[in-house]
């Protein structure tokens, strides 16, 4: 994820304070995608599994987001992303049917149609929130 090659500084700077760091953004996509694709699996497995909330707050302390390496991140997430595509590609017709409830925004159930068109708006608005931060990041820097 090229965005991640920013200099450590701005990829560690909020721009409020209750707004996550580039780096801690790349990482909760990351994490979404694994989340995401253990959902598919037990919604294969299962019948009308239910998507427990991955806890996506929590995580920001309990993994340590901000002391996680960029370089990593870029390429945990790029793993990621392949994992949940591999699982969606295995997908037959009658699957991208198969139910799961979702409790986000609203308990709800949902197909794994949904999930996969979900995920895709969550990663690029993510992606759009990082670019911003970035964008922000480098204005604010004193020319040279």
């Amino acid at each position: 994820m090229d965005v991640l090659r920013a200099e450590p500084r701005v990829l560690l700077r909020r721009s409020a304070p209750d707004v996550w760091t580039p780096l801690e953004y790349a990482c909760h996509m990351r994490d979404v995608l694994l989340v995401q694709r253990e959902r598919v699996m037990a919604a294969r497995r299962c019948d009308t599994p239910v998507a427990e909330p991955m806890g996506r707050d929590e995580r920001v302390e309990y993994d340590g987001y901000a002391e996680q390496e960029p370089a990593d991140v870029a390429r945990q997430l790029r793993d990621a992303a392949l994992l949940f595509g591999n699982v969606l590609d295995r997908l037959s017709p009658p699957d991208w049917e198969r139910a799961l409830i979702y409790t986000y925004p609203e308990r709800k159930e949902r197909s794994l149609r949904w999930l996969a068109s979900h995920t895709l708006h969550e990663l690029r608005h993510h992606l759009l929130d990082i670019r911003r931060q970035l964008e922000q990041g480098s204005a604010s820097r004193p020319p040279l």
